[in-house]
């Protein structure tokens, strides 16, 4: 069956060049986005709750914006100043750079990572006598404690937000040819709000192996997986699908 709509389980991207908004332009498609789960503050009274106080900590460990919007929202509501010597440890350069939301960037110590938490572990390790904070969901990858804890360093995380099925209901008598899936989370979601779906002949894009896992466990069949070497992204992964099915 041909391809003529997409849905992307994401917030529409806000950068004019997005490779979605080519690959609808360049496979004549009609790509819809809708968020299947969001980010909810949790009050800074359940933090003190979680014993947490930000006086006691000399470095801080950001591996989203989420975290480093939530992480200055609670020191907000906590009116604690944020003083000039914290470290920041940042995951990836964009998140680093989304620091200047909140700081002054050339003033700050700020060290940052290539992308993965293991391409990050090495800074932290050089700087292993502070004491760390991570600020995390309540859905945290399990290689980050486990990565923090062989380092041997004095860490301790924080739930600061929680990952939220989003209501669907809207999308009741709506198909899609292919849904898009990036995280357990989504495909979690679909289930929560649609418990009867079926998936016919919808086609499922999945990113990364645990979305691979997930979709699997709940019986749907993966079409179109990424990243691979021929297609590292889901863009390509999902242009290549059209191109063989939209010939036949």
């Amino acid at each position: 069956m041909k391809v003529k709509t997409i849905l992307v389980s994401q917030p529409e991207p806000k950068v004019e060049n997005s490779p979605y908004f080519e690959l609808e332009e360049k496979q004549k498609v009609k790509i819809d986005f809708i968020p299947f789960i969001h980010v909810e503050g949790v009050p800074s009274k359940e933090v003190r709750q979680q014993k947490i106080d930000l006086a006691n900590f000399s470095a801080i460990i950001l591996t989203s914006r989420n975290a480093v919007d939530h992480f200055f929202r609670i020191a907000d509501e906590m009116r604690y100043k944020v003083p000039d010597t914290l470290k920041y440890f940042c995951l990836s350069e964009a998140v680093a750079y989304y620091l200047q939301k909140y700081v002054v960037y050339r003033k700050r110590k700020i060290y940052v990572g290539k992308r993965t938490f293991a391409e990050l572990a090495p800074l932290i390790k050089k700087y292993k006598n502070e004491k760390f904070l991570l600020p995390s969901s309540d859905m945290l990858k399990p290689d980050v404690p486990k990565t923090l804890n062989k380092l041997g360093v004095d860490w301790k995380k924080a739930i600061f937000y929680r990952t939220v099925v989003s209501d669907l209901s809207h999308l009741k008598d709506v198909t899609y040819d292919i849904l898009v899936f990036f995280s357990p989370s989504g495909i979690k979601s679909l289930f929560e709000n649609f418990p009867d779906f079926k998936q016919n002949n919808t086609r499922i894009a999945v990113f990364g192996n645990t979305t691979i896992k997930a979709a699997k466990e709940h019986g749907l069949v993966a079409n179109i997986k990424a990243p691979t070497p021929e297609t590292p992204s889901m863009t390509m992964a999902i242009s290549k699908y059209i191109s063989e099915v939209n010939k036949k």
